[in-house]
């Protein structure tokens, strides 16, 4: 049985504007009050992740970096059964509220859903 990488490496990450603006643009939605997670399609072989934490809602760097270490570990583990799409995280009002485990679990429901509609787009064109 081959090893699982479960690395977060430069190649699963969104950095440049326009990449987020693509996933801006016709995004499938999977949301919650305290966060949304958007996705698009991409053309490569793997699912990569971008974040969008916002000082407006959380004030302090430290609470930022908590919300986007726990995003970017959920999403490392999940990584293998999401589909190839470009998902941008984005924090909304009341996420600084949420436990380390309800974030989790919150996120674990979120990729759930997007793997169902992955699946679902993909037989709707098939």
């Amino acid at each position: 049985m081959a090893s699982v990488k479960l690395t977060f490496s430069r190649e699963l990450r969104l950095l440049a504007p326009v990449q987020f603006k693509a996933v801006f643009e016709q995004p499938f939605r999977a949301s919650t009050p305290q966060l949304t997670l958007l996705a698009r399609e991409n053309s490569l072989e793997n699912p990569r992740l971008g974040l969008t934490v916002a000082k407006k809602h959380l004030k302090r760097a430290h609470d930022r970096n908590r919300i986007k270490r726990i995003v970017r570990e959920s999403f490392r583990l999940k990584q293998q059964q999401l589909p190839c799409y470009d998902f941008v995280f984005v924090a909304k009002a009341g996420i600084g509220k949420l436990s380390n485990t309800e974030l989790f679990e919150i996120l674990e429901k979120l990729w759930q859903r997007h793997i169902r509609l992955a699946q679902q787009t993909k037989q709707s064109q098939a």
